[in-house]
């Protein structure tokens, strides 16, 4: 049988110190109850697009405590958003497979979609509960067919040891990201925040005031249809962040020439260059913050020096800074599995708050789960008030709109549009 064992076996003790660092008895009892005989023997094959995805193999070695003879394989696909919906229906489909909330809306993905299996279907017994219930995405209908694994967010990576050394808290708002600026300058530091000015993502301009301004969309509604439609009025509910984004730029917090010189990419260089500790405050999405651990070691200041590290929304708003749940991956059934009961019970079996814990801090992304004092990197994400907490589905944006905010703020960050040309651009604005 296939189990890929060789690179799991350290990835299960890590398992096990996971669970029992929790420091709860209740966080460690195991809850999964199998449905069917522990001698039955089958195969699953999970298909997506990472390269290796060993915190995926780790769940499969402890779901072969249930089910001993079970053989299962995570196979990685080229070109995987363009072939997946016909493999799902070749002479070997795979059984479980990976979706991302971006492909909703588009027609590309109608097939896929017409794929899933309903696993909000009761008799399947999948209790997704744990899931922040924000973060679950329905059909027209109200079914439920993909399931948040891991999440991202956007916001800073907090060299810890600095604030403590200049002894500074953390800035919660953006007054108070203006004043701690101020001192950390004053203290030496040539660019108290830095980040890669990048068309993406991870950009430092998105990572900054996407939140705030997904938070606006939230709260207009009404007015998310125009938006997603780029009629051109509607380009007006980008000035808040906007006009925050400019007047971050031109204060002492930035120095955004400095970032291009050195910061090449929005990932690798991103996390690179924080680890030579000279820099307090690094904008990053919670993916960049993921391959953190792997890096310690890579950076020969860091291992030379190392220093506590947090992740903390951006400061972006003047009552405090907005958590954005964004999921990163989903995992749907294949409803043309030749093995869709046991397909649907290792979802059953993986839906759960530990398993998807566990997951998430062998990856180190944030949990779907609403729980985060698994892993302390994203501990703070606690402190974020509840109403300015929220996931990418609540705002009703499309990934078009989302899109030309990202080329409204990299163009009015770069100092190539004004506030007010890029609001009258909107729907027009060149992508990068």
């Amino acid at each position: 049988m296939k189990r890929t064992i060789k690179t799991l076996i350290s990835l299960s003790l890590v398992v096990v110190l996971l669970l029992q660092g929790c420091g709860s008895k209740e966080k460690e009892k195991k809850t999964f109850v199998p449905k069917y005989d522990k001698n039955t023997e089958f195969s699953l094959t999970v298909v997506g697009s990472y390269s290796n995805f060993e915190s995926l193999e780790a769940e499969f070695e402890r779901f072969y405590e249930y089910y001993p003879n079970a053989s299962l394989q995570y196979v990685t696909m080229d070109d995987y958003n363009n072939v997946i919906s016909s493999a799902l229906v070749n002479s070997e489909p795979p059984d479980i497979f990976t979706t991302n909330t971006w492909m909703v809306g588009n027609e590309k993905y109608n097939d896929l979609f017409d794929s899933c299996e309903v696993v909000s279907d009761p008799e399947l017994g999948i209790d997704y509960s744990c899931i922040r219930n924000s973060l679950i995405w329905s059909t027209d209908s109200g079914d439920v067919v993909m399931l948040p694994i891991f999440t991202s967010s956007y916001g800073m990576l907090v060299n810890m040891d600095i604030f403590e050394k200049e002894n500074l808290e953390v800035p919660t708002n953006f007054g108070e990201l203006v004043e701690v600026c101020k001192k950390l300058k004053n203290a030496g530091y040539e660019s108290p925040v830095m980040g890669a000015d990048q068309f993406s993502g991870p950009g430092l301009f998105n990572c900054f005031v996407y939140p705030m301004f997904a938070y606006d969309a939230m709260k207009n509604s009404d007015k998310i249809d125009a938006l997603n439609n780029f009629e051109p009025s509607s380009g007006e509910l980008m000035r808040p962040a906007l006009e925050r984004l400019y007047e971050f730029v031109n204060s002492d917090c930035i120095d955004v020439a400095k970032c291009q010189n050195e910061i090449i990419d929005d990932y690798d260089s991103v996390i690179m260059r924080f680890f030579e500790g000279d820099v307090p405050m690094m904008f990053a999405t919670g993916d960049v913050a993921s391959g953190t651990a792997k890096r310690e070691s890579k950076s020969e200041a860091f291992s030379a020096n190392p220093f506590k590290y947090r992740f903390f929304v951006a400061p972006s708003g003047d009552a405090g800074g907005y958590f954005i749940n964004s999921t990163s991956l989903c995992f749907s059934v294949n409803k043309h599995s030749r093995n869709l009961d046991m397909a649907n019970e290792f979802m059953r079996f993986l839906i759960n708050k530990n398993e998807l814990s566990n997951m998430a801090g062998l990856k180190r992304l944030i949990t779907p789960v609403d729980d985060f004092s698994f892993d302390e990197l994203y501990s703070s994400l606690e402190d974020v008030p509840k109403d300015r907490s929220f996931s990418d589905k609540e705002t009703g944006l499309l990934d078009p709109a989302v899109r030309q905010f990202r080329a409204a703020i990299y163009a009015v960050g770069n100092g190539r549009m004004t506030v007010d040309e890029a609001i009258a651009a909107y729907g027009n604005i060149p992508e990068e």
